[in-house]
């Protein structure tokens, strides 16, 4: 079945900089695009970036433009997310996603924390 293993959160300092990373297993990686999404307590979650199956293409939310940037490796089927200039408002529970068919399938997230 499909698997997704986040890791790589923590606490860090504003303006700091963390590299989150998503192990996905049980599907055929290379032909799926995948997601970060993140949610903070008491919010909805939010979609925070997306690349395509190849990695050619990415999308981002407005508020992590220019500051976050999402990567994958097809031959080791992970999914990056390097995260810089990192803000308070940053701070939520970090999620991997991919969509097979019509099942939404999550990992189990990471915890960000930004603060002084």
């Amino acid at each position: 079945q499909v698997q997704l293993v986040e890791s790589g959160g923590g606490l860090v300092q504003p303006g700091g900089s963390l590299r989150l990373s998503c192990a996905a297993s049980g599907f055929t990686f290379v032909n799926y695009a995948m997601r970060w999404y993140r949610q903070a307590e008491g919010k909805e979650r939010e979609l925070v970036a997306f690349i395509s199956s190849g990695g050619g293409f990415t999308t981002y939310a407005d508020s992590v433009k220019g500051r976050f940037t999402i990567s994958r490796d097809n031959a080791k089927n992970t999914v990056s997310l390097q995260m810089n200039s990192l803000k308070p408002e940053d701070t939520a529970v970090y999620y991997c996603n991919v969509k097979t068919g019509s099942t939404v399938n999550w990992g189990q997230g990471t915890q960000v924390t930004v603060s002084s």
